[in-house]
């Protein structure tokens, strides 16, 4: 579902899709209509086992039986096991993916019997219903590893943060990575019209701004306006200019779900919203020109975003005349040198024709681009060389 725990569903992601259907075994009618219920929210129609008194071992419900539609105990992606079952599925071989649920599960022997079936977890309602959730839309979702996220941030007023931010998620789809941007600035004048695609069709920010819960990272993608390869999450030309640091949140980790690459032109200032996305960042880039004041102003920015991300370093953008070197500006901010990044000649003349920033291959600014993310996709997430 585009909106789950709580939003208003736009669509269902996945439900049905080959393995990936979760089993449910229970007797117990009201943890199965809550059950079904947490389903529903991610996406999901599982298959639902009635256990039935007596059976267990290989014979009954952990052996290699199927249930209806093909789906038993071995073959299921998540198995989710009502305590009142617990006793009759303990035959049953080891795997992963299994869960003990319930509404009360106070019986300090609970947790024999989670051991007993080889449970992952024992989960109790409605506590873990968050967590449950999150569980069963990740195997909807085949989630695997998560999006290598990097926030684009200018030291000072026009440092071209903003098209750096779109020049790497141009790259980075060009080289066939999954690539979303995402436009944290609302007063920046929108991403879209960056890239010339202000009028495609698709959802932007305010859509999203009463999301609560998970949001299904396909029904995500699939929403937000294709341009030039990338999916594009922007603002739209309405009032509009803050969204719940909730909704801000939910967002982030869908776009990071199916993996790939997301970039984010970040706002100059850090206020509740902005810092859950950079919470979620692997790296921080910080674009100051290379003269003292952009070099002033941008202390004052990397205080206030060293406070919440993990990793932030500076690309230094050209050199005024009599201007500090990278190296310099580096070191008066205290904060680690991603790079240079040359001026290129000409760049604001193809923008206003319509080119996005980083389409020239041979331009200083793709050069650059190419070059992080190949030292950056090549190493550990938040630590490029």
């Amino acid at each position: 579902m585009l909106v789950g725990g709580g939003g208003q569903p736009a669509r269902a992601v996945g439900a049905g899709a080959a393995g990936g259907r979760p089993l449910i075994i229970t007797e117990d009618p009201l943890l199965l209509d809550d059950l079904l219920r947490l389903c529903a929210a991610a996406g999901a129609e599982p298959h639902v086992r009635h256990a039935v008194p007596g059976q267990s071992g290989t014979g009954g419900v952990g052996g290699a039986e199927e249930v209806r539609g093909g789906v038993g105990w071995e073959s299921a992606p998540l198995v989710l096991v009502g305590d009142d079952a617990a006793r009759r599925v303990r035959g049953a071989p080891r795997r992963d993916g299994v869960f003990l649920v319930g509404r009360e599960l106070d019986d300090p022997l609970v947790w024999q019997r989670a051991v007993e079936i080889g449970a992952e977890e024992v989960l109790r309602l409605p506590d873990a219903e968050s967590r449950l959730v999150d569980r069963i839309a990740d195997v909807v979702e085949g989630a695997g590893k998560p999006a290598l996220a990097v926030g684009v941030i200018g030291g000072s007023g026009g440092a071209g943060a903003s098209t750096l931010a779109c020049a790497l998620a141009i790259r980075a789809a060009r080289a066939g990575e999954r690539t979303i941007l995402i436009d944290g600035d609302p007063l920046g004048g929108g991403m879209d019209v960056l890239l010339g695609g202000e009028g495609a069709e698709g959802l932007r920010w305010p859509d999203f701004a009463g999301s609560r819960g998970r949001v299904g990272a396909g029904a995500l993608e699939e929403s937000l306006p294709e341009l030039h390869a990338l999916r594009v999450l922007s603002w739209d030309r309405g009032e509009r200019v803050v969204v719940p640091p909730a909704a801000m949140r939910s967002v982030l980790a869908a776009a990071r779900r199916r993996g790939g690459v997301v970039v984010v032109d970040l706002p100059r200032r850090v206020d509740e919203a902005v810092a859950e996305v950079l919470a979620q960042l692997d790296l921080v880039l910080m674009v100051v020109p290379g003269e003292l004041r952009s070099v002033a102003a941008a202390g004052r920015v990397a205080a206030g975003v060293r406070m919440v991300a993990r990793d932030v370093r500076v690309v230094v953008r050209g050199r005024c005349p009599g201007g500090l070197d990278a190296e310099t500006v580096a070191g008066l901010l205290g904060v680690p040198l991603a790079g240079e990044l040359p001026v290129e000649l000409g760049l604001p003349g193809r923008v206003a024709e319509g080119e996005p920033p980083g389409a020239q291959r041979r331009g200083a600014l793709a050069r650059f681009c190419d070059g992080f993310w190949q030292r950056a996709l090549g190493a550990a997430p938040g630590v490029p060389a």
